[in-house]
């Protein structure tokens, strides 16, 4: 007899499953060591690790306009509690308060 070698189970095949089969290997899952899941592990394969990367890329923080650069800029302690407080009851956070403020000065319609 044949065997047939079974594709690896894909996220969408995963959502498809019953919530029952589902809590079973979630379950099979946590009950295994890290050292026992290590040595079932493999490398990935080059198309594995190009996917990983694409993965990766797409993680954190959405980018804003052409990105972002961190800055220090120093303000009276006063005055900061008071930007805080604005923004957050206008429901902002504070670097898109001071974007907003930097626009507004210089004119600059983004």
């Amino acid at each position: 007899m044949r065997r047939t070698k079974q594709r690896p189970m894909t996220g969408e095949d995963f959502d498809a499953l019953p919530d029952a089969q589902k809590e079973r290997i979630f379950h099979e899952l946590e009950s295994k060591a890290t050292e026992q899941l290590l040595a079932e592990s493999r490398p990935l394969t080059k198309t594995e690790r190009q996917t990983w990367r694409e993965i990766k890329k797409k993680l954190g923080r959405p980018r804003i306009g052409k990105g972002t650069t961190n800055i220090s800029v120093s303000l009276e302690k006063q005055l900061l509690r008071a930007a805080d407080r604005f923004a957050r009851q206008h429901g902002m956070s504070r670097s898109e308060l001071i974007a907003r403020g930097v626009r507004a000065f210089i004119g600059f319609a983004a």
